[in-house]
């Protein structure tokens, strides 16, 4: 049938006759293209609404209708269908209580046409439907507010006690809209002042990655805090990512470097994941640069049964900074090419950041900006950053 698509489907209450015979016509007479469902009381009315229905009309002088508590009946009914009254030409005051009650609009039978009605039936649609549509927003504002402070709140806080560390992190998930992603980082002191740092990143990028970081950064601090270290804690990592994971396709890459109470060497162990850089010296000229080694390492989690994963023990010095990083810093192209960043891209960018002086929070920041400058956009994939650095001196690279 034409014009089908623009039908209006309406609900009149009323159980006069004459009153609906008034509508009808004045309906027709106006050209509205709408099909009228006629319900003499309320209980008829409950029966006869239909997803369809985008507009109820209400005579509030039907019997069975208590007038404003028959009008918040009709309202608690109506859900996402606008209501329009009908009232008595003594009954003006009525019809603006109704409006204040919910009602969209009201008119008085006295003094209403066929214009007249099409043109509140059309506008009281519309307002419904702006109405529903602010209702929406609102609740998405207040779901991603919630959201935002649940996810905040998995993200960590380091727990660390010597004030000769600092402790500095960029998080940035690759996801639109959203505050964590499948990559996580932690630090922990524990007792007898070993310091512990972690970094991963689970394959993909979506709500149930994300989720599985958090449970697998939850589980790695609860098993340093319980006395567990080295290729022991990446076992039971394994069997928890094993158990966890949605689907065996899932793995984790994985960094862990333990630092000992002297701060002066380190334990690290790799799984499937790119090696730390270390800082050596002051910020400036004569800074040192390099990626640690990864010739011992081993596969990430999730992989290789019974995979085994060899320490490598790290010489720190007096003056140092450990920065761990997820592939997101990079896998980014440098220029217009195909090569990727790199390791050894990622070495020579930082040399130059730290010959600028560049150190803490403004060395990491200088590293993305750079990039993403190379990659010639924002970077796509999950980033996480942690830098962990000691200030021997005043001019130490803690800064």
């Amino acid at each position: 049938m034409p014009g089908t698509e623009d039908r209006i489907e309406l609900l009149l209450i009323d159980d006069d006759p004459t009153d609906v015979l008034m509508v009808e016509k004045m309906l027709a007479d106006s050209g509205l293209d709408a099909g009228i469902t006629v319900a003499h009381d309320l209980d008829a009315a409950r029966r006869m609404l239909t997803r369809r229905t985008q507009c109820i009309i209400v005579d509030l002088s039907t019997p069975g209708i208590d007038r404003l508590e028959g009008l918040r009946r009709v309202l608690a009914l109506s859900g996402p269908a606008a209501v329009v009254v009908l009232t008595g030409l003594e009954d003006g005051r009525l019809g603006v209580q109704a409006v204040a009650a919910g009602a969209e609009d009201y008119l008085v039978k006295q003094e209403v046409d066929g214009p007249l009605l099409a043109r509140a039936i059309r506008y009281a649609i519309e307002r419904k439907r702006s109405e529903e549509t602010e209702r929406r927003l609102v609740e998405a504002r207040i779901l991603g507010r919630e959201n935002a402070r649940l996810e905040r709140g998995l993200l960590p806080v380091p727990l660390i006690e010597d004030p000769t560390l600092r402790h500095h992190t960029r998080y940035r998930p690759g996801r639109r809209r959203a505050l964590l992603g499948g990559d996580f980082y932690d630090t922990v002191q524990t007792e007898g002042g070993a310091v512990h740092l972690m970094i991963g990143d689970v394959c993909g990028h979506g709500p149930d990655e994300a989720a599985l970081g958090v449970q697998l950064r939850m589980a790695w601090r609860t098993l340093v805090l319980a006395g567990h270290t080295g290729e022991q804690l990446l076992g039971t990592l394994d069997t928890v990512l094993g158990h966890e994971r949605r689907s065996e396709e899932i793995f984790t890459t994985l960094c862990m470097v333990t630092i000992a109470p002297s701060r002066r060497t380190a334990r690290m162990h790799l799984a499937g994941h790119p090696a730390p850089l270390l800082f050596r010296g002051a910020p400036g000229a004569g800074g040192e640069v390099a990626a640690l080694p990864d010739y011992a390492h081993g596969p990430a989690l999730g992989l290789v049964p019974g995979a085994e994963w060899p320490t490598t023990e790290i010489d720190l010095g007096e003056s140092w900074g450990l920065m761990l990083y997820t592939d997101g810093l990079i896998e980014g192209r440098v220029g217009e090419g195909s090569d990727r960043l790199g390791t050894d891209g990622l070495v020579g960018l930082a040399r130059t950041a730290r010959a600028r002086g560049a150190a803490g929070r403004s060395l990491i920041d200088a590293l993305v900006t750079e990039v993403e400058r190379l990659n010639g956009d924002a970077l796509t994939d999950d980033l996480a950053v942690l830098l962990l650095s000691r200030q021997a001196g005043p001019d130490g690279p803690g800064r």
